[in-house]
Parts: structure tokens; C-alpha cells; sequence
């Protein structure tokens, strides 16, 4: 599974330098921006808030930037206090909308999919739809720039996509603007800040779970690091964060790092072929297909050891199920609902809605103790099913049984 934290600044040098996915532009933002802002920000002060000042954007230029506060922002909350704001040419719904998705390999994309289209179905979300498409193009950069630009040629309102890279979306981005479409990556982000973007903060997880281990190891000690899919934001910020706590001053850990991308199986090889050399690890960090790291220490008798992971229910039901054996975990959620939120603010920004540029969504976390069965996993769901999905303040609030009764495949 960022451009906008308040750690962006800090990793910014290494992200451009990695050339992957997910934080801001990695240049300096433009002056004609700045003073565009400037402006802007003037006219908008006149207006109510998180509403359209008077004397809109002109069609085909694109969003404004504006002043906030923003609409809503108990559910869209700026990234940080100089976040910018955004405002496109208010219309009258209902909307084409679709989703352009890049990998589907995995539980949680499947999940993610499923949930936009159970989402789409929502009482309060379907009047303001004429029309909503998914499709999934594979790890293609150009196939997805393919489908983002003929969705936008054939007259959609708005998109939102988890962006296969986080550069080469210039050209669509300026397509975008010219028609006037609302783009919002959300997930796996684009290092710009010329859309509207939806994301969990991926550095400060990252972060999370390395200060997690590290206080259970006290400083020293062997961790084995499952990474997720390679050439992403997610995977690269995840793993830039862990490492500024691992790496710090004083530390002394020996880390192995081995790649699962996110996939249980990948991950459960990844971690038992790194035992069969290794042997012995004092702490496991996997960043996607946990549930099968996990399974591969079990399998192979390892002694129980802190796990840092993702949220799927099934390492969640084998934390819970380990912890009187002396397992620790913290299980930190990347929610498939992030689709819900972004297409939801998509929907409020072709209303004329101020919207921040970059859009916060809190963390969500559980440990070994604080795990309850039916409330932040389920052992009557699969392993597979993400765990965090219920976002109120959004009006997000899909059952898991909703969610897994769709199918996965493309609607087109």
C-alpha cells in the first residue's frame, strides 16, 4: 500500500531517489502555483465554508486552489496544517465514476474492489451515480494511462485509481483538467500535487511498527522484514519509515529483508526460506501477507517472537490465538476503504466542494491486547478479509458480508 505527512519532507530526497510511488513532487512547487494559490485563496475567503465562491474556474482549467477550511473535514482531514485546498466547477449530480485499478492479485485489492462496488450500491451513494465502471489493467503503467484516458474521452465525470507508478500521470493529469475530471488517486499515490489524493499515512505506519519492535527488543536484536509489491509508494514508504526508527542513532539491529508482495503465500515462502538459512529472528515485520509470515514461524517451531503487521483477520485470529504462548503483535490496517473515501470524495468535489489537496485517513490499529473477537477481527470471516473497513464520519459503513458478496471481477 504519501505526499503530503508532516515525515514527506524528511524522506523526500531518498523517495526521488528510489524513483517508486507515493510521496509529493519531488521538485519544488511551481510560483505560477503559488500565485495562482494566492489569488484564488482571496476570492474563496468571501465564501461560506467548504462551499463555491463566487465566479467558479473556468471550464477546462482545471481545479482552483483555494482556501479552507475545507467540506467536511471530520472525514476529509488535511494532511497537514499547509495542506492546499482545491475546488473544481461545481455540477449537478448524478455522475459517471469509475475505477481504474492496476493490480489485482491480492486479498486486499480484491477486497478494495468489492467494496467500491458495494459502496456504489450504498442508499445514500447510488442517486448521485448514472454510472460506475471498474477495471483492473495489471502492473502496465501504460495500460493504466491507457484506461484512465479513454474512461476520461468518454465523458466520465470522475475517476479514482491506485496509480501502478507514482509519475508519468502528467499527461492524463492535464487531460483530466482540460475536461474537467475530478482524478483522485488514493492508496498507491503519485508523487504530484496537482490532484486530489486519499491515503493513509504510509511513512508514520511504517514508523508505527518499528517502534514496536524496537521497544519490545530494546535497541538490538535480528529482524527479518517482509517487503510488499516492489516499484510502489506503499511498499517504499512503509519500509523508508521502519527503517528511520531501526536505523536511528544507537540502534543495532542486523535486518534481513526478503520480498512477499503482500501475498500470503509469497510471504509464507519468503519467511521459510529465510528460516531454513537464518534459523533464528528475535522480531518479524511483514508489511502484507502477514497471515502467511506468520504461519511460516509457526510452522517451522520457531519460538514466539513480536510480529509487526498488516491487518488481515487471519493474523489477527493467530496473534489472538499465540499471546498466551508469549506472541506480541501490533496489527496496523491499511483499509480497503480507502476506495469508499476516495470515490466519495470525488462525488463531493464535482459539487463544487473545497476539498483539501491531500486527504488524511487516521490509522487503524489493534495489539495483542486490545484483539476482540467480533469487534477488530473475525473467526467467522476468512483470513483473507481486511479488517478495518467502517469509516462513520464518511458515511462509510459497509458489512463485511456486503462487501464479500460482490463479485471481483470488471464492470465494463
Amino acid at each position: 500500500m504519501v505526499s503530503r505527512g508532516p515525515a514527506w519532507r524528511a524522506a523526500a530526497v531518498l523517495s526521488c531517489a528510489l524513483g517508486l510511488w507515493g510521496l509529493p513532487a519531488c521538485k519544488g512547487k511551481p510560483e505560477s502555483t503559488q500565485a495562482a494559490g494566492g489569488a484564488a485563496s482571496a476570492a474563496a475567503e468571501q465564501a461560506p465554508s467548504g462551499q463555491a465562491p463566487s465566479g467558479q474556474a473556468p471550464s477546462g482549467a482545471g481545479p482552483k486552489v483555494v482556501a479552507g477550511p475545507g467540506f467536511n473535514p471530520e472525514c476529509f482531514a488535511p494532511w497537514k496544517k499547509d495542506t492546499k485546498y482545491l475546488q473544481w466547477t461545481a455540477r449537478k449530480p448524478p455522475f459517471r465514476i469509475a475505477l481504474v485499478n492496476g493490480y489485482v492479485g491480492n486479498g486486499w485489492r480484491i477486497q478494495m474492489v468489492k467494496t467500491a462496488k458495494a459502496f456504489a450500491k450504498d442508499p445514500a451513494i447510488a442517486p448521485l451515480l448514472k454510472e460506475f465502471k471498474v477495471v483492473s489493467t495489471g502492473t502496465d503503467v501504460a495500460a493504466q494511462l491507457g484506461a484512465i484516458e479513454d474512461f476520461i474521452n468518454q465523458g466520465f465525470d470522475g475517476i479514482v485509481t491506485l496509480a501502478v507508478s507514482p509519475d508519468g500521470f502528467d499527461r492524463v493529469i492535464r487531460l483530466a483538467d482540460k475536461k474537467d475530471v475530478v482524478l483522485v488517486p488514493f492508496d498507491n499515490v503519485l508523487d504530484t500535487d496537482k490532484v486530489m489524493q486519499v491515503n493513509e499515512d504510509q511513512l508514520a505506519m511504517g514508523r508505527q511498527w518499528g517502534e514496536f519492535i524496537d521497544k519490545q527488543l530494546g535497541g538490538k536484536g535480528k529482524v527479518l522484514e517482509v517487503r510488499g509489491l516492489q516499484g510502489n509508494s506503499v511498499d517504499r514508504d512503509r519500509h523508508v519509515g521502519f527503517r528511520e526508527v531501526m536505523e536511528a542513532p544507537g540502534k543495532s539491529y542486523t535486518i534481513v529483508e526478503v520480498v512477499g508482495s503482500w501475498d500470503d503465500g509469497k510471504a509464507q515462502k519468503a519467511v521459510a526460506d529465510a528460516l531454513a538459512v537464518h534459523r533464528q529472528f528475535d522480531a518479524l515485520f511483514a508489511q502484507g501477507g502477514s497471515t502467511g509470515a506468520v504461519r511460516a514461524l509457526l510452522d517451522a517451531g520457531h519460538k514466539p517472537i513480536p510480529v509487526a503487521t498488516e491487518a488481515e483477520n487471519g493474523v489477527r485470529k493467530l496473534i489472538a490465538k499465540h499471546h498466551e504462548q508469549g506472541m506480541k503483535g501490533l496489527s496496523l490496517g491499511q483499509s480497503p476503504g480507502l476506495a469508499a473515501i476516495a470515490m466519495r470524495a470525488a462525488l463531493e468535489a464535482l459539487q463544487g466542494k473545497v476539498m483539501p489537496q491531500m486527504i488524511s485517513v487516521p490509522i487503524p490499529a489493534a495489539d495483542h491486547t486490545t484483539l476482540k473477537d467480533g469487534e477488530n477481527f473475525f473467526s467467522q470471516l476468512s483470513d483473507n478479509f481486511f479488517t478495518p473497513n467502517e469509516f462513520p464520519p464518511c458515511g462509510v459503513n459497509i458489512s463485511g458480508v456486503k462487501i464479500m458478496n460482490e463479485s471481483e471481477s470488471d464492470v465494463k
